[in-house]
């Protein structure tokens, strides 16, 4: 049977070459017993090819199990694929067979494989590599004759890096790759698929079918369609129960879309120059909230120094000073007002501290202190720019414009 033929019998819709070619490797390995593994997106219909492998082999007349290795938890996944003895764990009344060996002579379609536990891979390893499995609680070594079909949504090769994957199990599952595209790739086939499952929803409810106006079509086939297939049928059988009028605009349908983008922009590489006034303007923040924690600090222990009398009586007058500058924000040149004490030590007059945040007469502009920054941190290196700019924790080129940028050459 030819691609066109294996479509209308499994009911694929859509003309893309990149999916043609995946039905016609299914088609090309199915007689033979060589492991598959699929990859795709989520959604994008996986599930469809293991049926095509095993339809179109020897085991068409064997058991075909497909098991979701994400839906089982990791302390039954063994029991559920291996089968287990009698009393081998809390709740094993009786003897059970494994998937593995009901589907003797037959296929296992595995699903979301890098899902399995590390220990489950290496019971699946030797499955695939000798045929022999143990049931769980037992120490006797069964043989099965079994076809494996695997799939993943996920990028093996980063789980193998992390350690979450086997190596040894990619390889041995690989043999023949199968990869699935995604629906944003067949735009042609969009549509195709929209009008397909607006056909099937319509019979079922028994209501007129849905169609679409032209701009309705434009926006279907530019949106990026994250679910795939799946999203593009759930969104197709909402419009068909919930509209009334059954020509749908490009405004109802975007509706059902919530973050369509109509303009396409290119993705932003993040780069130090693209971040540097973000992290710039933090650094500089942070530092005006340290300089008023410490003013704060600074006047309660100048504060106890001379309530507890540490400091002499002879610097009273300085203190004073001292202290009209920190509270009340005067110069130390300026005289106080003959018969006015801003601060009387002698009778620790607290209630004459209005306020204990310092009142800062220099300037608190971003720019400024930015400035000022710069200028230190080139000080403190003797103009090394790089080691400035890693004081600064900007790029040497963000501090090479700044230079420029406020004449500090």
């Amino acid at each position: 049977m030819d691609v066109q033929g294996i479509k209308q019998r499994f009911g694929i819709i859509g003309n893309y070459n990149g999916l043609n070619r995946a039905i016609d490797i299914a088609r090309q390995v199915a007689p033979t017993d060589l492991s598959v593994l699929i990859s795709g997106p989520s959604g994008t219909g996986k599930e469809i090819f293991p049926q095509i492998i095993h339809q179109f082999s020897a085991r068409k007349h064997g058991q075909y199990i497909a098991v979701n290795c994400g839906a089982i938890p990791e302390g039954t996944i063994d029991s559920e694929l291996f089968g287990h003895e009698k009393g081998s764990f809390t709740g094993a009344h009786e003897s059970r067979k494994g998937y593995f060996e009901v589907a003797d002579g037959g296929t296992i379609f595995l699903d979301e494989i890098a899902d399995l536990p590390l220990s489950t891979q290496v019971r699946l390893l030797r499955v695939l590599e000798t045929g022999e499995f143990i049931r769980v609680g037992s120490s006797k070594v069964q043989k099965t004759n079994v076809r494996v079909v695997a799939a993943t949504n996920i990028e093996i090769q980063g789980a193998i890096q992390s350690g979450k994957f086997r190596e040894d199990l990619f390889y041995r599952l690989n043999t023949v790759p199968i990869s699935i595209p995604p629906l944003k790739e067949r735009v042609d086939d969009i549509y195709l698929l929209f009008k397909k499952f607006a056909q099937d929803f319509a019979e079922r409810y028994r209501m007129p079918e849905i169609n679409l106006e032209e701009e309705a079509i434009k926006v279907l086939e530019t949106y990026d369609w994250p679910g795939n297939i799946r999203q593009l049928k759930n969104i197709t059988e909402q419009i068909s129960i919930i509209e009334k009028n059954r020509i749908i605009d490009a405004i109802t349908l975007k509706r059902y879309l919530p973050d369509y983008m109509e303009i396409k922009l290119p993705a932003l590489l993040k780069s130090a120059d693209s971040s540097s006034f973000s992290s710039e303007r933090e650094i500089l923040y942070k530092i005006l909230f340290d300089m008023k924690n410490d003013m704060n600090d600074l006047k309660k222990l100048v504060l106890t120094y001379i309530q507890s009398g540490i400091v002499p009586q002879e610097q009273e007058s300085d203190n004073q000073h001292v202290f009209n500058r920190l509270f009340n924000g005067i110069n130390v040149n300026d005289q106080t007002k003959p018969g006015v004490n801003s601060f009387d030590i002698s009778k620790k007059h607290e209630e004459h501290i209005q306020d204990t945040e310092a009142i800062m007469e220099e300037s608190l502009s971003i720019q400024d202190k930015e400035i000022e920054l710069i200028k230190k941190a080139l000080d403190k290196h003797r103009g090394k720019r790089k080691l400035a700019a890693d004081e600064l924790g900007i790029s040497e080129r963000t501090l090479y414009r700044k230079i420029k940028e406020y004449n500090l050459d």
